[in-house]
């Protein structure tokens, strides 16, 4: 009887346990909020430098691109990212880690070939399959130069045309006459092409100028520019590495049709 009684007990037992568990595996899971991933902006992005090696860069050659992009936001993502000439990929990085900051990423070389006087490119970012290019600091801009393109700005200037005349002053139309200029060169010393201009109009040049740092006396080829308008005002146009720099001056140099003469009016006492 016991022993029966002990069965029964035990049987009993199991039931209930093998019912809690399968109450306890059928309850419904609580509901869980979907977890959001900090996703990276577009308009998080800013190209603050752009730079190619070799600089300059002669046609033929490979070049690679160097980037700093600065990621103002506090999400870290990974990003294609692809340099532009116009409508046209250079080269292209895939899965460039942007932490916030600012990041440098190095594109590979390429073969992309030169052979336009001036190339300015952007920069795009593909997120999440969305490519739009990324907001610039400046322009970045290749000019071609005698040893090649290059993304280097000349350092030119400040300057200043201390004073400008003509020989024989005043000037008779028809007849030769020569310019003759005091230029300032605040900057480096460097070598460059110097125009004297009449609006659009080229009245003499001087090629291939060495201005030194400080004064220069420079005496242009003679011409029989004519004068035709009642007033001529001439301005120093400088031109380094096919860029032209205006040169401003502390008066401006007129010679009106009464004398055509570049010596200032005398003051009035």
């Amino acid at each position: 009887m016991n022993i029966f009684v002990k069965s029964t007990v035990i049987l009993f037992c199991s039931i209930m346990y093998m019912g809690c568990t399968a109450n306890v595996q059928m309850a419904p899971r609580p509901q869980e909020t979907p977890y959001s991933r900090p996703t990276l902006r577009h308009q998080d992005l800013k190209v603050l430098q752009l730079m190619m090696t070799p600089d300059p860069v002669r046609e033929g050659q490979r070049v690679s691109f160097q980037v700093t992009v600065a990621n103002y936001s506090q999400n870290s993502a990974k990003a294609n990212l692809f340099i532009q000439d116009r409508d046209e990929v250079v080269t292209q990085v895939e899965e460039a880690w942007l932490r916030p900051g600012e990041n440098r990423v190095v594109f590979p070389p390429t073969p992309y070939r030169f052979f336009r006087n001036e190339y300015c490119f952007t920069v795009g970012v593909d997120i999440e399959k969305t490519r739009r290019t990324i907001d610039v600091a400046r322009e970045f801009c290749a000019s071609r130069t005698q040893q090649g393109w290059t993304m280097m700005s000349p350092r030119v200037g400040p300057l200043f045309v201390e004073d400008l005349d003509f020989s024989p002053d005043p000037a008779v139309a028809g007849r030769e006459f020569q310019f003759k200029a005091q230029l300032r060169n605040d900057g480096r010393p460097l070598r460059a092409d110097v125009r004297i201009m009449d609006g659009d109009q080229v009245v003499s040049r001087l090629n291939d100028v060495f201005l030194q740092r400080g004064v220069s006396s420079l005496a242009f080829p003679p011409t029989r520019y004519p004068f035709q308008r009642v007033e001529h005002c001439f301005m120093v146009v400088v031109d380094v590495e096919r860029t032209p720099y205006r040169v401003d001056a502390k008066r401006p140099f007129c010679a009106k049709i009464k004398g055509w003469t570049l010596n200032p009016p005398p003051q009035r006492p």
